[in-house]
């Protein structure tokens, strides 16, 4: 059972971890503040907050 409840907290951390990075990095290509979105996306309930960042995100600025 430990291992079990090991694996889900490294799971979900890691989860966290990537898409609090992935938030950051989509705001700087939008123009946006890439630490700000990602704090408030972390404080704002995260599953929730990311789901409305990805409804919600502005377009591109930059092109690749």
């Amino acid at each position: 059972m430990e291992a079990a409840a090991l694996l889900f907290i490294v799971i979900f951390f890691g989860l966290l971890i990537w898409s609090l990075v992935w938030v950051h990095n989509d705001a700087e290509k939008r123009g946006k503040p890439g630490c700000l979105v990602a704090f408030l996306v972390f404080l704002i309930s995260w599953p929730l907050s990311l789901l409305l960042w990805l409804l919600f995100r502005p377009e591109h600025t930059e092109d690749y």
